[in-house]
């Protein structure tokens, strides 16, 4: 079986949503083990010193595996590629062959923005959001739910819906969110249909 894991944002000795990571994690653990979580991420995660924007990735089962910590440079995106799949990544697994695989039929682009059932879904490395001039929308069902989606939402930031390549030709702006970028408006952004 594979292992799971959670990628924290950690900076200037704060861990960013916790509690949103810790759910998910619990989440997980009681759906794939059918047993409740006897992990404190809180308890685990000894911060790193210094000011520094870090990566840390807990991997996990019904046990903690590993935790590391890295220096964080975002990923550079201009091109991606709309891609039909139907693939399945509910939680948050290691194993991301799913994605590797959607990545390497498309080497010239960037990343690739994954349509599944005619809806728009992610990214293999972000949740989207469209802005129709009022509001920003996330798709209601995507591949994963981010924790940093779920802030967004909490926050009233955000409006889920689902989310066609019609609204994506319409929409005035376009972001991608994960729990180390933030909320990440793109601007000079091509879409290859």
């Amino acid at each position: 079986m594979s292992l799971f894991f959670e990628t924290i944002r950690i900076q200037n000795g704060k861990i960013y949503n916790l509690n949103l990571h810790q759910k998910r994690l619990d989440q997980t653990i009681k759906a794939i083990f059918k047993k409740p979580s006897q992990i404190s991420l809180e308890k685990e995660i000894t911060i790193p010193k210094g000011d520094a924007l870090f990566r840390c990735k807990v991997i996990y089962d019904t046990k903690i595996k590993d935790i590391n910590f890295y220096p964080y440079t975002p990923k550079h995106i201009e091109k991606i590629a709309l891609v039909d799949s139907s693939i399945s990544y509910r939680y948050k697994s290691t194993n991301r062959s799913c994605f590797e695989e959607l990545l390497k039929n498309h080497p010239n682009y960037d990343d690739i923005l994954i349509i599944k059932d005619d809806l728009l879904r992610d990214t293999t490395i972000a949740n989207i959001a469209l802005y129709d001039g009022l509001n920003w929308y996330t798709p209601t069902n995507p591949l994963l739910k981010g924790t940093y989606r779920e802030y967004m939402i909490r926050q009233k930031e955000l409006k889920m819906k689902n989310l066609t390549k019609k609204e994506l030709k319409i929409c005035t702006k376009f972001a991608i969110m994960n729990a180390m970028i933030g909320f990440k408006e793109l601007k000079h952004i091509s879409f290859i249909y």
